[in-house]
């Protein structure tokens, strides 16, 4: 049986440096305030048919439409020019007074171009104007090649390794 080192990353608020994000002129990234499955279903399985995200494959629309009405869930979208690019998936835990960076991801047309630093950049950015005590993440040996050192690059700090099985 495979194993998959998995990583817990965080980022506290007295830790955090302010990097402006300046996007491309033709990038935006918004929060996705109607709430369509749609949107994060698509998402889910084109950026996660590489990285073998397969839990909510199962999921019926009503579990998704539960999911993405959760009050403290946010949906991001990441566009060029009308075109989707990438997301991001995050929930505020109100008693600790964090966000937990679910998901994100770019589409495998955009990869290569920087966009996930750009996107990684703008959820930091976001989550601490809310005036949160810390973001957190984690991320695995199946996620982007590069998705370990782009959180780390931002100033994220591991808390936790471990090693898990992983079944094919």
């Amino acid at each position: 049986m495979p194993k998959v080192q998995r990583f817990f990353l965080e980022l506290k608020k007295s830790n955090k440096t302010n990097q402006q994000v300046i996007l491309p002129t033709n990038v935006k990234i918004y929060s996705e305030s109607k709430k369509n499955i749609n949107i994060n279903k698509f998402f889910y399985r084109q950026i996660g048919k590489d990285h073998f995200w397969r839990d909510r494959l199962l999921w019926s629309d009503n579990e998704w439409r539960k999911y993405i009405n959760n009050k403290n869930i946010q949906t991001g979208i990441m566009k060029i020019n009308e075109n989707f690019v990438g997301f991001y998936e995050q929930e505020f835990h109100e008693n600790e007074n964090e966000i937990e960076l679910i998901q994100m991801g770019i589409l495998q047309e955009y990869q290569g171009m920087k966009l996930g630093s750009f996107l990684l950049k703008f959820i930091i950015q976001n989550s601490f104007s809310r005036d949160v005590e810390r973001l957190w993440v984690h991320t695995c040996s199946l996620d982007h090649k590069y998705a370990l050192n782009n959180y780390l690059s931002k100033g994220l700090k591991i808390f936790r390794e471990e090693e898990i099985d992983f079944i094919l």
